[in-house]
């Protein structure tokens, strides 16, 4: 029997033991996270979708996990990738006017706490490969200047997949100026030509994978060029669409086939090495496909580039064996902004430090099927809105010069700005939204669309999305209840962001001296 001066010494040995395990147990408890971002990959490009692109890998990461059905994006690059990094609507860091061009002096903003430095005061190891697009005209803008350990890729929105060359026209100088693009770190990577950025993405990330030091938590952020334009591919990867007459299709249908055996080859190297039962993998695109390089968003509207479902509804999902639930679709609201407070929360950080985010931590969502904590989403304000992509026949068309639509005029909100809303079921656009026409998949002979009826002074929109996702049957004079409260909606979010910020092009961003793409001032 045990007397009154204490534990016996075999027991407290077991008893300090127990409590050492369960301290290294809390500290392993930080997932590791991988988020994967395609670039431009459309609604209708994926085998879950009923897309005749094979896309097996995808398929079954998603099938077993949770597919997000009514997720969302921005319509651009840039603005999406801002809005996963930062947590906060592009109206809030004035890059809410297409992208970054390779010679504006613009980056988003310096003052803006991103998520890979969240995840590092959590404790987490950061790295980065592949596409970045959010600003390289000073040092300080650079991935490895906000938060990441390591990067590996191209700074700019696209380039040549084996030359890694982007040209540019630099309109102050009259010349286009072809150089490199591609950094190690913040060095040139040189010794990479002729090598697919897929495979050279993949590799590095595999590399990382097998190389973590499992003490620390793992966060890599994969952003593939694919399958963003220009339209290229190992010809082997083409074969199996040999019955695909459109030649822009038939490419593009290999360059995602590569894409979705690359993330199967990221997953099989996380359960190699010991990482994936800790692993939560979230998939993303970062808009809707280009239909006029390959992609589609069938039987979305529109495409890249513009507000309606096809520019922003995202395909993606999330793959873990850490889900409550799995097998499921969520047809629960999310945005690609929900993704830092989401992740920071999971890893067990904190967002303090942030501006106010935009996004909502939408983990229990996804993981457990409850009610999303987002009901509203602002999709975009644009003032400064220019369609360069207008629909064939169509004349290039403004937010700013319609004629005011019937019923409604600019007392609530100034409706020709280009501009959309989603509130519950309810989405309301305005202005010039993009091009709003359909566009079935590249039959085997030809390519078609179905055209809006629309008239061409037609500057407000509302929809039940979610009976009609494919936005066919416009309700703004059955419910102009609907329309006042959403228009107040816009006014409030206009009234409360920034200035655009859009500088002019800085003819010293040629790279004539270096032959590379990089920083100038």
């Amino acid at each position: 029997m045990a007397g009154r001066a204490g534990v016996p010494p075999r027991l407290c040995l077991l008893w300090c033991a127990l409590r050492l395990a369960a301290a290294a147990g809390a500290r392993r408890a930080a997932p590791h996270l991988v988020l994967v971002l395609a670039d431009d990959l459309g609604w209708g490009d994926v085998g879950w979708h009923g897309s005749a692109i094979r896309t097996p890998r995808l398929d079954a990461l998603g099938a077993g996990g949770v597919r997000l059905e009514r997720y969302y994006t921005q319509p651009l690059c840039t603005p999406s990738r801002s809005q996963l990094l930062s947590g906060r609507y592009q109206i809030h860091t004035g890059l809410q006017h297409q992208i970054i061009w390779p010679c504006q002096p613009s980056c988003l903003p310096l003052d803006e706490k991103l998520l890979p430095e969240l995840l590092k005061d959590a404790g987490y190891v950061t790295h980065m490969v592949g596409k970045w697009h959010l600003g390289m005209y000073r040092r300080e803008c650079l991935p490895t200047r906000r938060g990441f350990d390591t990067y590996f890729g191209y700074l700019l929105g696209s380039e040549d997949y084996y030359s890694h060359d982007h040209c540019v026209l630099i309109k102050a100088k009259n010349v286009t100026r072809c150089a490199l693009d591609f950094r190690d770190g913040e060095e040139v990577a040189t010794g990479f030509k002729n090598m697919y950025s897929t495979n050279l993405f993949t590799e590095r990330a595999i590399d990382l994978i097998a190389n973590h030091k499992t003490e620390k938590p793992l966060f890599l952020y994969l952003a593939f060029q694919s399958v963003h334009e220009p339209l290229e591919v190992p010809e082997e990867y083409m074969k199996p669409y040999s019955s695909i007459k459109d030649e822009k299709r038939r490419h593009y249908a290999g360059m995602v086939t590569l894409m979705d055996e690359a993330v199967g080859n990221l997953t099989d190297a996380l359960k190699r090495y010991g990482l994936w039962d800790n692993t939560v993998l979230v998939f993303s695109t970062d808009n809707g496909g280009q239909t006029m390089a390959g992609g589609n968003n069938w039987p979305l509207r529109g495409r890249k580039w513009t507000l309606w479902e096809g520019g922003v509804r995202g395909v993606g999902f999330v793959a873990s064996p850490l889900l409550k639930q799995t097998g499921v679709e969520s047809h629960e609201l999310i945005h690609i902004s929900d993704w830092l407070p989401t992740l920071v929360h999971l890893a067990g950080g904190h967002t303090n430090g942030t501006k106010p985010l935009d996004g909502f931590d939408v983990w229990k969502t996804i993981s457990e099927g409850r009610p999303s904590p987002r009901v509203e989403l602002l999709h975009n304000i644009d003032p400064m809105f220019v369609d360069d992509y207008p629909c064939l026949g169509i004349e290039n068309r403004t937010s700013l010069l319609q004629i005011n639509s019937f019923l409604w005029d600019n007392t609530l909100f100034n409706i020709s700005m280009h501009a959309a809303i989603r509130h519950g079921k309810w989405k309301l656009l305005t202005g010039y939204p993009g091009c709003g026409h359909w566009f079935p998949p590249p039959s085997l002979f030809n390519e078609s669309n179905i055209q809006s009826s629309d008239p061409p002074t037609k500057r407000l929109w509302l929809f039940d999305i979610v009976r009609d996702p494919e936005e066919k049957n416009e309700l703004s004079e059955k419910y102009p209840h609907v329309v006042k409260k959403l228009l107040s909606r816009l006014q409030y979010y206009y009234k409360r962001s920034v200035p655009v910020f859009y500088p002019d092009e800085d003819p010293n961003c040629d790279p004539a001296a270096t032959g590379v793409w990089g920083p100038w001032a």
